[in-house]
């Protein structure tokens, strides 16, 4: 694990900062708790909720050593360069069948934080990724569902060089051209939005339409009128356009044969001549 004294450009998260700013009397947040590494903070969330831990718990590594991403992929990130984080959330009493909402909020949510704290245009590519102006990728969630609990996780590259990246489809804010990365004003904006939208959300029912959670995930999601090719379970290929997203949180794709709702799977964007 990197010494907080290492890389003073990227300084470490201060937990009792982030308490005290995000924990108050009738919020949504109860702890917020910052570890130096992990080797994942969903998994640790997960063994919490399943050992009765209540809602509003927020876990924070500086950095993890088994980071999952969906579809088994492995999430990796040098220490302090990004945002890798979980909260536990209990969404009863929305129906289950709209839980599916709760990984898109949490993507809303950071991808309108982040541009408004460090001014770079993210964008959303369904169901779980975090797109620069480039298309390159600057993150993605996981969510896990532990009886009536839902861990949230997200992972966000910050400050990471092109050096410390995975791969050429990968990006960070800094890369992006942000005006800052600072990770404490990011994080406590992101997690600031994600309450006030689970709120609406949970207030309207689960219901997406109602909320406005919809309209407001459509305007930020690039993949809503794009050709794409989905990658399904079972080793099965759809392709077709994206044209909405469902009451459920479900990508509904249009080809030929008519409207299909995608509750799981890989999308891949690609121009029309090639779909």
């Amino acid at each position: 694990m990197a010494s907080p004294y290492e890389d003073l450009d990227r300084p470490p998260l201060r937990e009792a900062s982030l308490a005290r700013g995000l924990v108050r009397p009738g919020g949504l947040w109860r702890e917020v708790r910052v570890v130096g590494e992990t080797g994942s903070t969903n998994a640790d969330l997960v063994a919490a909720a399943k050992a009765g831990a209540t809602e509003g718990a927020v876990l924070v590594a500086e950095a993890q050593t088994a980071g999952r991403g969906r579809l088994g992929r492995k999430w990796s990130a040098a220490p302090r360069s990004g945002l890798t984080f979980s909260v536990l959330l209990r969404p009863a009493p929305a129906p289950a069948e709209t839980w599916g909402w709760l990984p898109l909020i949490a993507g809303l949510s950071a991808a309108r934080a982040a541009q408004a704290v460090t001014e770079v245009l993210v964008r959303l590519k369904w169901p779980n990724d975090l797109l620069a102006p480039s298309g390159d990728k600057l993150g993605g969630v996981l969510s896990e569902r532990s009886g009536d609990a839902v861990v949230v996780g997200l992972g966000l590259n910050v400050s990471a060089r092109a050096a410390e990246l995975p791969g050429l489809a990968a990006t960070s804010l800094a890369l992006a051209g942000a005006v800052t990365a600072d990770r404490d004003p990011l994080l406590r904006a992101v997690l600031r939005e994600l309450a006030d939208r689970y709120a609406g959300w949970r207030a309207a029912g689960g219901d997406a339409e109602a909320c406005g959670l919809r309209a407001a995930y459509a305007a930020t999601c690039a993949t809503l009128g794009r050709a794409v090719r989905v990658e399904l379970p079972g080793g099965r290929t759809l392709r077709g356009e994206a044209v909405d997203v469902d009451q459920r949180g479900r990508l509904i794709v249009a080809d030929a044969q008519g409207a299909h709702p995608v509750s799981a799977g890989d999308v891949i964007h690609v121009r029309p001549q090639d779909s």
